[in-house]
């Protein structure tokens, strides 16, 4: 049996799994990310998760080890920098879990970003799954997104390939935090279309917090002023998918997160604005579904993410030469 090991690294927790080779979690532990401490306080929790995990039998025969974090990362020098834990800037993430003592001799950690994670879990069993090209996007807090370009994961040089929240759509919009004006995250990110409805005169009902999910059922319920906001929010991203499916030819767009939740209050809007931005032959009627994966997602894709760059590496190695 195949066991592949992940790691999971966000700003609430830190989770590590053991997989199997159909993507059934082993094991699963979890910690608190102790998100405002120092950098090596941080290192212990992750420690504290990999000293769990290899004390399972089934560490014995881990074939690879994938770590899915927030952004923004570096997979060629194994670094990393979350937003979400300040401590982390260029943080030497892969060697510090290379350094284990039960990490095998010669393993190398592979280093995705979450929503990379998101994109090769879709890939391997969710919505993705046997589709060639494949937009997998996150739109939760931020807006994030990995793709699929010829039936492999394409996370690019630096491991950021497939970022579409930060596509400049409005050349006037408001600034990102990034730097650029109109990124698709100022407008269709979850804290976006909260924001845009309260400007618009919303308030969420007494004792809810005035979040997308709230905004939603507003919406749900008939207030223009938060139906509005998710219509602004779907003609942002429908710009940015016309405009990736125009560069890679895309066969399917697949989107989770909290914002997706709201279901047809995003997904109807979304459809409909696609027909004023994909006008293209070969861009028209992309389907666009909801993500099928949501719980333990970023541990099923570093593993997968992980298993594959392994089975690639092993491919160049056995591959004759020309």
């Amino acid at each position: 049996m195949m066991v592949y090991g992940a790691l999971d690294i966000g700003g609430t927790k830190i989770a590590g799994a053991l997989v199997d080779e159909e993507g059934g979690l082993l094991v699963r532990v979890e910690r608190a990310t102790p998100a405002r401490r120092p950098a090596q306080e941080l290192m212990d929790a992750v420690t504290a998760v990999l000293d769990e995990l290899a004390a399972h039998p089934a560490w014995d025969a881990l074939s690879c080890l994938g770590i899915a974090c927030a952004g923004p990362l570096d997979t060629a020098a194994g670094t990393v920098s979350p937003v979400n834990i300040p401590a982390w800037r260029r943080y030497p993430l892969v060697e510090r879990v290379r350094a284990h003592p039960r990490t095998p001799l010669g393993l190398r950690p592979v280093l995705v970003g979450d929503a990379v994670a998101m994109t090769a879990a879709e890939h391997w069993l969710g919505a993705a799954r046997g589709v060639d090209n494949a937009l997998c996007m996150v739109v939760s807090t931020g807006v994030g997104g990995g793709l699929v370009l010829g039936g492999r994961l394409h996370p690019g040089r630096s491991g950021n390939a497939g970022h579409i929240g930060h596509i400049t759509v409005d050349l006037d919009g408001p600034l990102c935090a990034c730097g650029a004006p109109g990124c698709v995250e100022t407008l269709a990110s979850g804290t976006a279309i909260a924001a845009h409805a309260r400007a618009a005169g919303w308030t969420a009902p007494a004792g809810t917090t005035p979040d997308a999910a709230a905004v939603a059922a507003a919406a749900e319920a008939g207030d223009a002023r938060a139906k509005a906001a998710y219509e602004r929010a779907a003609q942002a991203l429908a710009a940015a998918i016309a405009a990736t499916t125009a560069l890679v030819e895309l066969d399917l767009v697949v989107i989770g997160g909290g914002v997706a939740q709201a279901g047809d209050t995003l997904f109807k809007p979304l459809r409909r604005r696609m027909t004023d931005y994909a006008v293209l032959d070969f861009t028209r009627d992309v389907p666009i579904v909801p993500a099928r994966l949501a719980l333990d997602a970023g541990l099923v894709g570093a593993a997968a993410a992980a298993s594959a760059a392994v089975g690639a590496q092993a491919a160049q190695v056995v591959a004759p030469r020309p």
